[in-house]
């Protein structure tokens, strides 16, 4: 008995154990019942177990499969624990004195459902309460110490959810890895490492929550003197969001967040911090490195479920945030008490912000100024008005300037206060009026209100265009990329949301005068004497605009599509007319290198500085009271045009033409090399004396008409020419070709009629199908006529006799031709 009390003796007896258990293997489902009965009633909670297996190396214990712990059926009929596989490690030591005491519980990839109900109570509440009320030696129990050491609890790759009353929420934490063991008599503790996640979406990039705490025993949970510290850390700012609200806000930044709480759950000490690295919004690259934080503190209850003396301060430059209060109800807050003060908050880190937040904000932008502030919103638990907001701050000293902006913008003092909306009976914001001084004797007057939903400005007054321009390129507006200068009087409204995803709208009216602009391709100025803008949501509607641009003045409207991606995906519309247009005068404006040929402007093959004109996409009416094409010229010309991809295309062109008229379609491709151009349609009783006087001879005189089809393509004029080929059917009446003098006739050929198909090719125009009806008969008419004023034709009546014309169509050449002689052949 002596030698078993020693130490060499317990080795020995247990060594004899070990061996016994070897070779008897005794059943472990006999003891099954035994185990069950156990568990159950340490959790107080019926616990299931469908099989056990005894388990000898490394250690012995027993291997329980389909291990399911039930809940109070007052919170949940799921269970509270639920694994696959549990493995229960025996303590050798109780094994020598004949019992089966648990060293550790480990449960492989457990399911845990933590329910909270409607009095706020948890599931696991009594759970806590009876491990603390068991009178249990701490997990690393002293030797020959008699009580049951509590187990040392252990789980890998385990989720855990949450279930408020009868609704499983999503969020859940997965890959969770948690132990709980028994520090000494009355000190429990814990450690869990997870990811948190919603079981709606898949989120990859939560971060990992680490927590580690311990806690007394007590007689009530809320009683608990508890510590722990928490640690969320490594998440993705848009992950984070998707997390918390359903939907990726479309913030990105990596997210840490810390606390220790210290107390009792009645009376909990609450101290943390957080902070957001490289915030930005997620389509905002590049720009200055943005470190957002913030620290806490503050007292919770569990018994009211009330935070208060909440302190929070965020350091903002050389100023700071500060946040004060309470509230009663985290989840569902219904009474509340909250003062949020603004100290010296500088303007450019305002700047720095929206910069991040809004992608149009100019990386040069340099501000002034600071912030003060003071607003308080509360609410009280039994109030049926909803919150309340009251209090109020002003901006000081506020400049803002680059290298584009100067002089600088410098603002009066703002001041602003809380208001109620009349029609909502909401709290808003709103901004006293301010005057914003744009280079104009009267100023733009600015007043806005800031709403939960957004922001609302108003600006009203005279300002220098380019001031304009520029004060919208700071703020994120989208202004056009031109340099102009003149004057505006605006009555303009600007909204946009907080969350700064989408542009800021800029509505209302302006009325712009005496506007000079440089317009990238053009070499010349455009000047607009006045015109009525109306600034639209979807588009830009110009009306009663007066124009010149060059030699020419332009008269009319145009509306222009906002909020497109690319120029071609904006088809402008227009509706204008001129006086006077010369062609030349056109090419010489828009053509950068004399050398270069006209229609490059138009063309993707166009120098840099005039790309943009090449994805164009514009159509309308255009009017021209007198039109000069190469010496050409046309009275009242009008057309339906359309431009898309640097092809052209003119359609219900009418024209009055050398005392005639011209309707037709005309097309031109200036994408292709070189471009091509086509036309049809047809001339109406077309004096033939003022062709002859454009063409400076009076080689013809009377009049015609023709229809016609053709092609031509080349970089040049000549070279369009000579490439030319077509069809015209022509006729002429009462016509005369005063250098054709016939021989007998003693005058110049006359005419009364004249039809023709002529087949345009190859730099000359072949007649067919000829018919001249004269005093002295009909002649057939066949040969060709060179776009060089060159003839070669032969007229011929009766197939007896008739005339050859050849030579210059100044000096023709006239010989009488007889018909050829047939001679026979005589046989020897």
């Amino acid at each position: 008995m002596r030698f078993l009390r020693s130490k060499r003796g317990a080795v020995a007896a247990g060594v004899v154990l070990l061996l016994a258990m070897f070779l008897v293997r005794p059943g472990a489902n006999r003891l099954r019942a035994r185990i069950v009965s156990s568990i159950s009633l340490a959790l107080g909670r019926p616990v299931e177990v469908s099989s056990v297996s005894l388990r000898l190396l490394p250690q012995p214990g027993f291997e329980l499969e389909n291990f399911v712990v039930h809940d109070d059926p007052a919170f949940s009929l799921e269970p509270v624990v639920r694994a696959s596989e549990v493995t229960a490690v025996l303590r050798v030591s109780s094994l020598l004195r004949g019992k089966l005491e648990i060293a550790s519980l480990s449960l492989s990839e457990p399911s845990l459902n933590l329910v909270r109900d409607s009095r706020g109570q948890w599931n696991i509440q009594t759970l806590v309460e009876r491990a603390a009320q068991i009178p249990v030696a701490p997990t690393a129990k002293a030797r020959g110490e008699v009580r049951p050491g509590f187990p040392y609890i252990e789980a890998d790759g385990g989720r855990i959810n949450f279930k408020f009353g009868q609704e499983k929420k999503p969020y859940a934490l997965t890959d969770a890895d948690f132990a709980v063991w028994q520090d000494s008599d009355n000190t429990w503790g814990m450690r869990l490492k997870a990811q948190p996640m919603r079981t709606d979406f898949n989120l990859s990039d939560t971060g990992e929550l680490r927590v580690n705490g311990t806690w007394q025993r007590a007689s009530s949970l809320r009683d608990t003197p508890l510590q722990f510290n928490l640690l969320w850390e490594r998440g993705q700012l848009g992950q984070v969001s998707k997390l918390a609200y359903g939907n990726d806000q479309g913030w990105r930044g990596a997210v840490q967040v810390s606390s220790l709480l210290t107390g009792t759950p009645a009376n909990l000490k609450i101290t943390g911090a957080a902070s957001v690295e490289d915030f930005r919004r997620y389509d905002v690259m590049g720009g200055p490195f943005m470190r957002l934080r913030a620290q806490c503190s503050g007292r919770y209850s569990s018994v009211d479920h009330r935070l208060f003396d909440l302190a929070c301060n965020a350091p903002v430059g050389n100023g700071k945030l500060a946040l004060e209060g309470s509230l009663t109800g985290l989840l569902e807050p219904h009474a509340y008490s909250l003062m949020m003060t603004a100290r010296d908050v500088p303007v450019q880190s305002l700047v720095s912000l929206a910069r991040r937040t809004g992608k149009n904000i100019p990386a040069e932008v340099i501000a002034a100024g600071k912030v003060e502030a003071r607003l308080k919103l509360f609410r009280a638990g039994d109030s049926s008005q909803g919150a309340s907001l009251e209090g109020g701050g002003e901006a000081t000293g506020v400049r803002l300037g680059s290298g584009q902006i100067r002089p600088e913008m410098a603002l009066a003092a703002v001041h602003f206060a809380v208001a109620r909306d009349a029609a909502s009976g909401q709290p808003l914001i709103e901004l006293t009026p301010f005057n914003l001084n744009l280079g104009r004797p009267v100023p733009v007057v600015v007043r806005g209100r800031l709403e939960r939903s957004g922001y609302t400005l108003q600006l009203r007054g005279e300002a220098q265009l380019h001031r304009l321009l520029q004060a919208a390129r700071t703020v994120g507006l989208p202004a056009p990329a031109v340099t102009a200068d003149g004057v505006a009087r605006v009555d303009l409204q600007i909204s946009g949301g907080w969350n700064g995803a989408a542009v800021p709208q800029s509505t209302g009216k302006a009325q712009i005068r005496a506007v000079r602009a440089d317009i990238v391709g053009l070499n010349t100025p455009l000047e607009i004497a006045s015109a009525d803008l109306s600034l639209l949501g979807d588009e830009v509607k110009a009306t009663d605009v007066s124009a010149s641009l060059g030699d020419s003045s332009w008269h009319g409207s145009l509306v222009v599509p906002r909020h497109c991606a690319r120029e071609d995906q904006c088809p402008v519309r227009f509706s204008f007319a001129a006086a006077a247009l010369d062609t030349g005068s056109l090419a010489r404006l828009v053509t950068p290198d004399p050398k270069q040929p006209w229609y490059r402007f138009l063309s993707g093959s166009a120098k840099p500085r005039v790309l943009f004109l090449a994805g164009l996409r514009a159509g309308g009416r255009l009017s021209i009271g007198h039109l000069t094409v190469h010496g050409f010229s046309a009275n009242r010309v009008s057309a339906d045009i359309e431009l898309a991809s640097a092809k052209l295309r003119l359609s219900n062109v009418r024209a009055d033409v050398l005392g005639g008229t011209h309707h037709g379609e005309w097309t031109a491709d200036f994408a292709a090399q070189p471009p091509a151009y086509s036309g049809s349609g047809d001339f109406e009783h077309v004096a033939l004396g003022k062709l002859s006087e454009a063409m400076h001879d009076p080689w013809a005189s009377g009049t015609a008409s023709a229809t016609f089809e053709v092609k031509a393509m080349g970089s040049t004029f000549p070279q369009v020419l000579s490439s030319a080929n077509g069809n015209f059917q022509v006729e002429a009446h009462d016509a005369a070709l005063p250098h054709v003098i016939l021989a007998g006739l003693g005058s110049h050929l006359r005419f009364d009629a004249f039809a023709a198909s002529l087949d345009l090719h190859d730099g000359s125009v072949e007649v067919r199908e000829g018919k001249l009806e004269t005093p002295q008969g009909i002649y057939l008419v066949t040969g060709t006529a060179t776009l060089a004023r060159t003839w070669n034709l032969q007229l011929m009546r009766d197939g007896t006799h008739g005339f050859s014309i050849t030579g210059s169509l100044a000096t023709p050449h006239v010989e009488q031709v007889a018909p050829p002689v047939t001679r026979a052949s005589l046989k020897p």
